[in-house]
């Protein structure tokens, strides 16, 4: 089958999809969540924001040195932006390619331990903070979900 596909941005188009695998999947998400996650299928469809581009060649960062990253942080921005990274790309890789996972040595049950703590934490840090109580919802739905998530974006 050939269709195009007509969207106004790639964020419709993945806020669209989303909404039908979480039907699919029978899982509820705010509507926040649901736009973070639109937003995170976005910004790593640049293969720039997911690789880095060393000397061999693309590689996608290991989720221990977003960890190092996060704890040698100078400070709390810092820290966060590590951790939210972490979750982030510890989100996509066990959603979009959990098949290849079963076959590697760090499996997907390590992506899913590292990214649903990396977004508990941040959840902590911002359920406090007034202006921030929109992301800490979003963090803890992504953390106590985690499972679920990867596999509406697995869909």
């Amino acid at each position: 089958m050939n269709t195009v596909v007509s969207h106004s941005s790639l964020q419709s188009y993945f806020c669209k999809s989303l909404h039908s695998a979480l039907l699919n999947q029978n899982v509820h998400a705010s509507d926040h969540t649901v736009i973070y996650l639109s937003s995170l299928l976005e910004n790593f469809a640049r293969s720039d924001n997911l690789f880095d581009y060393t000397e061999d060649g693309p590689r996608i960062k290991p989720l221990a040195l977003y960890y190092a990253d996060a704890v040698s942080a100078e400070n709390k921005h810092q820290r966060t932006q590590a951790l939210r990274k972490l979750g982030d790309v510890a989100l996509f890789i066990s959603g979009i390619f959990s098949q290849s996972l079963a076959t590697k040595v760090v499996d997907i049950d390590y992506y899913v331990a590292m990214g649903g703590s990396a977004y508990s934490y941040l959840h902590d840090e911002f359920e406090h903070i007034d202006c921030q109580h929109a992301f800490s919802i979003i963090y803890y739905e992504l953390s106590s979900r985690f499972v679920q998530f990867t596999d509406v974006l697995a869909e």
